[in-house]
C-alpha cells in the first residue's frame, strides 16, 4: 500500500507502522485524526476503540463539539469496518467507506477526554454496521452513534 492510503500509517518517532496489533498506538500525520488528537486503543473489526481529549475540540460554550464527536464516532467505526473489508478481500484489496451517520448526544463534556467503542452488529461481505457509545473519563455516556459502512475491492488495472 502507498502512503497516499489514508488508513496506511505512516512511520513517527514513537510508533513503528510495521508492529504487530494492528493499528494500536499508530499515527497518521497530517489527518484529522492528528489534527484532534485521537489515539486508536483497541482495534478489531467486532470491538474497536478510540479516545480523543476534550481540549482543543471544544465548541465555543466551552464543552465537546457535536461535530467533533460525530468524527470520533465516525472513525471508531470505520477502523474496524476497514479491518473486516481487508479480512475479507485482502490486505491489498479490501477497504471500506463510510455510508452513514447518526449520533445523539446525551451530556455535555468539558474537560477529561470521551473514548468511542464501536461494537460490530453487522460483518457482511457488503456492508458493515457498528454501534458507537461515546463515554467520558468517568464512565459517563455522552453520545450514541451508528454507522453503515459499505466494503469494497480495490480496482486493479
Amino acid at each position: 500500500m502507498s502512503h497516499d492510503d489514508p488508513m496506511t500509517p505512516r512511520r513517527s518517532p514513537l510508533h513503528d507502522p510495521t508492529a504487530p496489533g494492528g493499528f494500536v498506538g499508530k499515527h497518521w500525520p497530517g489527518s484529522l485524526m492528528e489534527r484532534m488528537g485521537m489515539e486508536v486503543i483497541a482495534h478489531s473489526a467486532s470491538l474497536t476503540e478510540i479516545t480523543m481529549p476534550v481540549d482543543g475540540n471544544r465548541q465555543s460554550a466551552g464543552i465537546l463539539h457535536g461535530g467533533a464527536t460525530g468524527a470520533l464516532v465516525e472513525t471508531a467505526a470505520s477502523f474496524a469496518a476497514q479491518l473486516h473489508a481487508r479480512d475479507v478481500h485482502g490486505a491489498d484489496d479490501g477497504f471500506a467507506v463510510g455510508t452513514e451517520l447518526s449520533v445523539s448526544h446525551l451530556e455535555s463534556v468539558d474537560s477529561g477526554s470521551v473514548t468511542a467503542r464501536a461494537r460490530a452488529v453487522r460483518l457482511g461481505r457488503g456492508q458493515t454496521v457498528h454501534l458507537v457509545e461515546v463515554v467520558d473519563d468517568n464512565g459517563r455516556l455522552i453520545a450514541t452513534g451508528r454507522v453503515t459502512n459499505r466494503v469494497l475491492r480495490r480496482r486493479r488495472g
